[in-house]
């Protein structure tokens, strides 16, 4: 049904419309060769000077991978080069051109331009319009859906479309069925991480480790929403579980002499390297080298690809960072901002999670693809970079209290001598917003699989999602997600 309605839709408005609703459903997986078929037809439709279509038409394609262009939003100017005054009637036109800019680059400046006037002139508006309107812009203010988690945006969107007098029930129904059935794998997909978590047993080895495989997961369901990549959630999931604990080893347990040994053992990578270390250090050894191990295994057999150099490589490049960070802190040195952040971006595990996704999704493997893993691709450590923004906005705080490195934010502070900590924080918030624009060009350049662009950005996203709220406990917290998005029931009122 739901496909027959999209192929068989001929006006191009209501094409987007539906197109958006599919994919704001988080339903899109089920119809991506009809989208495209769409998306096809409609890239060189011109809406006009109809600012609504203008900028849906020109996100989807954006979104979806179409190239096109922001020139399209120039007829909206004035001489002045400014957006025009009475743009600001058309309310939707200007909560679509909002969400729209959000997938601007670097060198786009009408899109800069597009988000200042809306935001600006939605701020505005807030009070004077319906309480349902005024929900819809506040929360695009916070955060506009080009940031925001797959899964999560289903969840939520499906409330609004509930509400809507406009929904097509067909939609909303499978929506409904779909949500089950993806909140059941992922019960199931969590059990077998929960299971092999208790079974390798660092947690009841070392006390001073972080015990967090769900959170783990939340960050694959984040990476991966699409349901064709359970084994990419569950084997993703394990080894950041294991950096998590490695982390804290470098961070509050390990002497730097204990520190300097496992690093070097982790270079050697062969079991009789880890003899001279000490028993609680054996024991994370052999499990990282046997995941890891276990890993490479699985994708030889899926892909007929030797990859455990590839996968090793990573972690030899995150012991390297975490020594360095320790180093920094033993001798009492603050880096330079560039300096920290450069290597912070590798100690943060998004160059290593980006590599095992690479090759555990596998698409489009060639060995051109694979030399581009090193060094690692500006797609991953822009990602990466925001993630460690994000990382240092969450939780500095916490580890500052717990005796941790200077994070970005105190490095920042103290090159551009700012005092006030608020401030160091706009800045860094400032400075993610460009590199979402940095982001958002490479994604178009596209020069790895498609399937490798959206797993960098969504871990840009989910890293936004996760740190977000830092160490305000009165917001959504990582449990009340986990609790979302993989126990809670979907209300019956979303079915009329």
């Amino acid at each position: 049904m739901s496909q027959e309605a999209l192929l068989k839709s001929s006006d191009p408005m209501v094409t987007l419309k539906m197109i958006d609703s599919i994919q704001g459903l988080g339903i899109g997986h089920h119809l991506e060769d009809e989208i495209n078929v769409q998306l096809r037809r409609i890239c060189d439709w011109d809406p006009s000077n109809n600012l609504f279509a203008t900028s849906l038409q020109f996100r989807l394609l954006r979104h979806n991978g179409w190239s096109t262009s922001s020139d399209i939003f120039k007829k909206f100017l004035d001489k002045s080069g400014n957006f025009k005054e009475s743009l600001t009637k058309d309310i939707w036109g200007m909560l679509n051109l909002y969400e729209a800019s959000y997938l601007g680059t670097e060198d786009e400046e009408v899109l800069k331009k597009a988000m200042e006037f809306s935001r600006a002139h939605l701020k505005e508006l807030i009070p004077h319009l319906n309480p349902q309107v005024s929900r819809c812009i506040e929360r695009s203010l916070t955060l506009p859906k080009h940031l925001r988690m797959a899964r999560l945006e289903a969840r939520n969107y499906m409330e609004e479309y509930s509400q809507a007098s406009n929904q097509i029930s067909a939609l909303l129904e499978l929506a409904k069925i779909d949500s089950d059935m993806i909140q059941s794998l992922h019960q199931r997909e969590l059990t077998e991480i929960c299971r092999w978590w208790k079974e390798l047993g660092l947690v009841d080895k070392l006390g001073f480790a972080r015990d967090r495989p769900t959170e783990c997961f939340l960050w694959t369901v984040g990476l991966f929403p699409e349901p064709c990549y359970s084994n990419c959630r569950i084997e993703l999931a394990k080894t950041v579980s294991i950096l998590l604990v490695m982390d804290d080893i470098f961070d509050t347990y390990g002497t730097l002499d204990e520190l300097v040994l496992f690093t070097n053992a982790i270079k050697r990578w062969d079991l009789d390297a880890m003899e001279q270390l000490p028993e609680y250090m054996k024991i994370c050894y052999m499990a990282l080298y046997n995941t890891t191990n276990e890993i490479a295994y699985r994708i030889q057999k899926e892909r007929g690809l030797t990859v455990v150099s590839h996968l090793k490589r990573t972690w030899i490049d995150i012991f390297e960072a975490f020594l360095e960070e320790a180093k920094w802190f033993n001798s009492g040195y603050v880096p330079s901002f560039k300096t920290y952040l450069d290597n912070g971006v590798i100690s943060a595990g998004s160059c290593m999670a980006l590599v095992h996704t690479f090759f555990l999704i596998g698409d489009g493997l060639s060995n051109e693809n694979i030399t581009t893993m090193k060094p690692y691709p500006r797609l991953f450590s822009c990602s990466g970079e925001i993630l460690r923004l994000w990382d240092d906005l969450g939780t500095s705080t916490e580890e500052q209290e717990r005796g941790d490195n200077a994070s970005s934010i105190e490095c920042f502070m103290g090159e551009n001598n700012i005092l006030d900590e608020n401030e160091g924080r706009k800045h860094i918030r400032h400075l993610i917003r460009n590199l979402w624009q940095e982001l958002n060009g490479l994604a178009m350049t596209r020069t790895l699989p498609l399937s490798i662009v959206k797993a960098s950005l969504n871990m840009a996203r989910t890293a936004q999602v996760i740190y977000q709220h830092g160490d305000d406990k009165s917001t959504f917290t990582v449990d009340d997600y986990v609790q979302t998005l993989i126990f809670t029931s979907l209300p019956t009122s979303y079915i009329h």
